[in-house]
């Protein structure tokens, strides 16, 4: 059996003392940190459920086919137990244990209730904040596994976005949840890191101004303290208010004159430049550490690839939809030493690369639970002898400040504080520890690849800095850079639609699926679906189709 940590051997016990002695619900949760080892509990929990004969099959719930493939490996590795796995809607594979995607269970709710009737079954709802009550996926679930004999719970972030209850757990008067104590076992993201199952987290909130041009000759000054202010003229441009928002700036790509190469001095490229300095700081003490991108499109996570390859010369791994064999991609980022990875949508929730530890942050989603799923990402602990931080570069945006804030306040204050750059390195081949500057291990012979130094000069006084550095330790003038765009530039991240603002993922993804939609929507013969079609148009059907699914 593996050994477990502390905080799984409690929530091992006190899930059978509920499920079994106690019999009051047949429902436990567990309310834990990314990170934190979700997974192993469960699987844990399963095993000796098995062992006691109190059940006979075992199927987990999981948001995407890359934490499917996770589910069945760390299943197999604690039960010894072969575990299936379903992201369509092959009903007849259900024949042993099996991990299906929360997409997949709605239309194998005939299948599942059988086996609920002909077995006695545990159910494992990886990521419960997916089922709501009144969305589809919720209530698929639900009617699939009314007969289950158990149900284990399994969140991080327990909170949707939009407010919406989630099935199979109680909530107070205030939309909290409210499951009972005696049921449910909660391991914070600040006890997870004085308990050393999670690395603590440094934000760095990067400061930026923007300067918009617009044709008339006039500028629009921008902060993410200080909107944009527009004269009762520009007001009446459709969309202008909105475009000129400071986060929708700060995912705006910046080119050179060519208008084809990233500008390392803008607004994306110091983010970059920042970052990449922490993750030569962090390879001195964890060689394979490695940075993860997360892009709001298609457009900008290639943008970013570009940058990052101009800046580091090393090109990132990039990974989203429109890309075959994604999860082979991620697979193959984590079993190497690759320094980065971009993503769209498809590094998030309980997808492990436990090396992963920088991330630079410009999602779509600008929601708390994205953000700290997100976070899960950086935070996983590599081992007992692991003393890194995790590092995430964002906007300095009020919205993600006051994330971070609370994110912040969960850790104890010496968790807080970074103690700055590395005073000492690891060798990769013998852990011996020794002086920044040495190129051999004294103690095995290895040869450390060589760095580049990582200064920026000031502009006022051309004193050299740390790329870190958000004043100059020589004159003290700030390194928040202005940024100028023209109008054309700061239009180009989407497209006003019907009143709505559809980003540019938004209508990428919509133009990649229309033409399989609209004969879906023709062939299905409902009316009214057909006439809501024909009103809107093509960019926004990525959108629609996301209201039709309540993908939550």
């Amino acid at each position: 059996m593996m050994p477990l940590r502390p905080w799984q051997e409690q929530a091992l016990s006190k899930a059978l003392h509920w499920l079994v002695e106690q019999q009051q619900d047949k429902h436990f949760l567990i309310n834990a940190a990314p990170g934190s080892g979700k997974t192993i509990a469960a699987c844990t929990i399963a095993e000796r459920l098995i062992e006691m004969g109190e059940i006979d099959r075992v199927v987990v719930i999981a948001p995407r086919v890359e934490v499917v493939r996770q589910w069945a490996a760390d299943f197999y590795t604690i039960t010894n137990r072969f575990m299936g796995r379903i992201t369509g809607s092959a009903a007849d594979e259900i024949e042993t244990d099996v991990c299906v995607t929360w997409s997949a269970v709605q239309s194998l709710q005939d299948a599942f209730q059988a086996v609920c009737r002909s077995s006695r079954v545990l159910v494992i709802c990886d990521e419960h904040h997916h089922a709501a009550v009144q969305a589809a996926w919720g209530t698929g679930a639900d009617n699939s596994f009314v007969d289950a004999k158990y149900v284990l719970v399994l969140t991080g972030t327990p909170i949707r976005s939009d407010g919406k209850r989630s099935i199979w757990v109680a909530y107070d008067d205030n939309g909290a949840i409210n499951h009972p104590e005696e049921g449910t076992y909660t391991l914070s993201y600040g006890e997870a890191v004085d308990l050393g199952y999670c690395r603590p987290a440094t934000f760095h909130r990067h400061d930026g101004y923007f300067t918009v041009d617009l044709e008339d000759g006039e500028t629009i000054a921008v902060s993410g303290k200080e909107p944009a202010r527009l004269t009762p003229t520009l007001k009446r441009i459709a969309g202008l208010q909105r475009a000129l928002e400071f986060y929708k700036l700060a995912c705006t790509p910046q080119f050179e004159t060519d208008n084809r190469t990233p500008r390392v001095d803008g607004y994306q490229g110091t983010m970059v430049q920042w970052a990449s300095s922490k993750l030569d700081d962090l390879r001195y003490r964890m060689p394979d550490a490695g940075g993860l991108v997360i892009a709001p499109n298609i457009d900008m996570a290639e943008y970013m690839v570009d940058l990052i390859e101009q800046i580091e010369g090393e090109k990132p791994s990039i990974v989203h939809s429109q890309l075959p064999n994604a999860d082979n991609r991620i697979e193959s980022f984590r079993h190497t030493d690759r320094r980065w990875i971009v993503s769209v949508a498809m590094i998030s929730e309980g997808v492990d690369i436990s090396r992963l530890r920088v991330l630079v942050y410009l999602p779509n989603a600008l929601t708390e639970l994205a953000f700290r799923q997100a976070i899960g990402r950086v935070v996983r602990s590599s081992g007992p002898d692991d003393d890194t931080r995790a590092y995430v570069v964002m906007p300095s945006f009020d919205v993600l400040e006051a994330f971070a804030r609370r994110v912040e306040d969960e850790m104890s204050p010496d968790a807080r504080k970074d103690t700055g750059p590395a005073k000492s390195k690891k060798c990769p081949a013998c852990t011996s520890e020794m002086e920044i500057g040495e190129r051999f291990c004294e103690a095995c012979g290895y040869e450390f690849p060589e760095t580049r130094p990582r200064f920026k000069s000031c502009d006022t006084c051309q004193g050299l800095n740390i790329m870190a550095a958000k004043t100059c330790q020589h004159c003290g003038s700030s390194f928040a850079a202005v940024f100028t765009l023209s109008l054309d530039e700061a239009l180009r991240t989407g497209a006003i639609i019907r009143g709505m603002d559809i980003d540019e993922g938004e209508v990428q993804e919509a133009e990649a699926f229309a033409g399989s939609f609209r004969r879906q929507v023709m062939a299905s013969g409902d009316e009214n679906l057909v006439k809501i079609i024909k009103q809107l148009p093509e960019e926004s059907w990525a959108r629609l189709r996301r209201l039709m699914n309540d993908e939550g």
